[in-house]
């Protein structure tokens, strides 16, 4: 995925006022998942988010930020399969892990899926003498097939 100016421009003004997505993501009364989602144009601000955050940032085209920012999301990787190591590595527990965990989700909950939409991920570091770890945790809203 081809990172775009404007994101590079966001992520530029971010690193130079020394904030970090949590940051941002308070700034707004929001997650820091869903600010890092924002600046890569895969989550929506209100009009009222996206002002406050380019005045926080400081960033030169201001409306464009703004309208970016705002904008209805064009969401996901695209056709290729991800190059990005970390990227990759995700999408390769979905290769090996995807089946047992439908298989899980239906046992308990039935035939549905995980929303998305209505969703949520936090990333938290845990210490491990080993070397740290990675905690990621999706809450996604259960949404059973409708059968009619």
């Amino acid at each position: 995925m081809e990172t775009p100016k404007i994101t590079e421009a966001l992520l530029e003004a971010k690193e130079a006022k020394g904030l970090s997505f949590a940051d941002v993501g308070n700034l707004v009364g929001r997650s820091e998942t869903w600010a890092a989602a924002l600046f890569y144009g895969q989550a929506r601000a209100t009009t009222e988010e996206a002002a406050k955050i380019v005045s926080k940032l400081g960033v030169k085209d201001r409306r464009a930020c703004e309208r970016f920012l705002a904008a209805f999301p064009d969401k996901g990787l695209g056709p290729v399969i991800p190059t990005d190591p970390l990227i990759y590595r995700l999408y390769e527990i979905m290769q090996v892990y995807g089946y047992p965990l439908k298989a899980i989700i239906h046992e308990k909950f039935g035939d549905g899926i995980m929303s998305a939409v209505d969703f949520t991920m936090d990333v938290e570091r845990e210490k491990d003498p080993k070397g740290d770890r990675v905690k990621v945790t999706m809450s996604g809203k259960y949404l059973p097939y409708k059968i009619w």
